[in-house]
């Protein structure tokens, strides 16, 4: 693999005493897509939240864009570069798309107002929603709201997006809107760690899938092996109940 951007080596989680990640390895090369996959409590969630250090590991090392998470200094450093979309979407209901947009880059990189304002519309645009830009988070569709979390995502101009099942919340018919988006950025290069159950995107869009199951990976492969001949009887069994 080329350069990683990003670098697990061994790492460890516990909640209490349950073992949440048990010695991950893991890398990710630029401007590939990683999509995660396994049943809930798998630690798919918690692999995710790592790498923008939202939780800590006991063990093991992480480096994301070059930077080792150690400390509170590398944590700002490592999150001006990795954007994260959540579940929920995470929008300040008293502000303007607009706003919830700007806020980062204002407060975070220091941009005026007119420099921010003028990036933020050009990622609203880019997610189809620049007509919403003056709006508050409550008067739109879920997959409207998830779109400006991707844009608010964008806006920091990120080497790195995670995104963490961003479609689970919403409603059937909105789903493709925000699926559509994620490609279009997957084929614009952006480096992506997904956790998805969505896996039409998943064949369409992974360069790999890795499954996990009890805090390890189980299994890392190209969409194609793991869909049509998975090594891993864990992933055949994991995969018949979903297919």
């Amino acid at each position: 693999m080329e350069q990683a951007i990003i670098r697990m080596e061994n790492v460890h989680k516990w909640y209490g005493k349950l073992h949440v990640l048990r010695g991950v390895d893991l890398e990710v090369a630029p401007s590939e897509v990683v999509v995660l996959i396994g049943p809930s409590g798998s630690g798919k969630s918690t692999l995710l939240r790592t790498l923008n250090g939202l939780e800590e590991i006991q063990e093991g090392r992480i480096v994301v864009n070059g930077v080792e998470l150690q400390d509170q200094k590398s944590l700002v450093e490592l999150r001006k570069e990795v954007g994260f979309v959540f579940q929920s979407f995470n929008l300040y209901p008293h502000m303007t798309i607009l706003d919830n947009v700007t806020l980062a880059p204002r407060t975070v990189r220091g941009m005026d107002k007119a420099e921010a304002e003028e990036i933020a519309l050009r990622y609203l645009d880019r997610v189809g929603i620049r007509d919403q830009a003056s709006k508050k988070p409550g008067t739109l569709s879920g997959g409207q709201q998830q779109r400006a979390a991707i844009a608010r995502a964008l806006a920091m101009n990120p080497k790195i997006m995670l995104f963490d099942e961003p479609t689970s919340a919403l409603d059937p018919e909105m789903i493709g809107e925000v699926l559509q988006v994620m490609t279009d950025l997957a084929e614009g290069g952006m480096t992506m760690l997904v956790v998805s159950h969505e896996m039409g995107f998943t064949r369409q869009v992974a360069d790999r899938v890795i499954f996990m199951d009890g805090g390890v990976i189980v299994e890392d492969a190209p969409p194609e092996e793991i869909f049509e001949n998975p090594r891993e009887e864990r992933t055949r069994q994991f995969l018949r109940q979903i297919l």
